[in-house]
């Protein structure tokens, strides 16, 4: 798995190793929203958190830009794209599709101590939203999806999840802006581990689907409230 957002880059690291690990931890920091939707990335500030030049930050930065996970605004540097409505529509509806088929398939594969992570994440999320931990609940939460998904032995649908992700990961921080979304937010994970005990891999898909298109919901009225951007001013 990526980095973790808490670990510094090395400065002493080869130039292009330093840089895919700056790219690295950058887009991991996107997927497990760390930046909100419409935030201006300083390249010096970015650096300063990763302890490294500000050369392989600006390099890691283009790239995601041309990925699509941020935006270049002219003599102002980056931001992170704001979805539209119809946008993060389109963007539930194939993470419904593509996250069920992974779920379904993964389901099937699973070892038993795999299947102890997961009860151990699950745990884990609870105690988060118990405790408004964000943070937390973001990252145990990508934790177990990823390992039911990567268990579907399909890299490539596993790839292309994580675009959607890296799309999604923004407004996934805004989960918590809702009050009444900690009290149902890891009651799909407990279904999928009850079908996972009962091996019923259709049950799985649906539980997967349902813990999608409730997220989706929450994150649907920021999405509706939220505003075009601002003209940025260059520093």
């Amino acid at each position: 798995m990526n980095p973790t957002p808490s670990s510094p880059v090395p400065s002493e690291v080869a130039t292009t190793t330093q840089q895919d690990t700056v790219y690295q931890t950058l887009r991991q920091w996107i997927t497990v929203g760390r930046f909100l939707p419409g935030e201006r990335l300083k390249i010096r500030n970015v650096a300063a958190d990763l302890g490294v030049g500000q050369m392989p930050v600006r390099a890691a930065l283009q790239r995601l830009a041309a990925e699509g996970a941020l935006i270049n605004v002219p003599n102002a540097g980056v931001t992170l794209p704001v979805l539209s409505v119809p946008e993060f529509d389109d963007l539930l509806q194939m993470r419904m599709l593509l996250e069920g088929e992974a779920a379904e398939r993964g389901s099937l594969r699973l070892q038993s101590e795999q299947l102890a992570h997961m009860q151990a994440l699950s745990e884990r999320m609870a105690k988060a939203l118990a405790d408004l931990n964000r943070d937390e609940y973001l990252a145990a939460n990508e934790d177990f999806h990823v390992l039911l998904y990567r268990a579907s032995g399909s890299p490539l649908l596993f790839h292309l999840i994580d675009n959607l992700w890296l799309k999604a990961g923004p407004i996934s921080n805004q989960l918590f802006d809702t009050p009444d979304a900690a009290a149902c937010l890891n009651d799909a994970h407990e279904d999928v581990m009850q079908a996972l005990e009962k091996r019923d891999s259709a049950a799985v898909r649906r539980a997967i689907e349902r813990d999608i298109f409730v997220a989706g919901q929450f994150l649907r009225r920021s999405a509706t409230a939220r505003r075009p951007n601002k003209p940025i001013k260059p520093d």
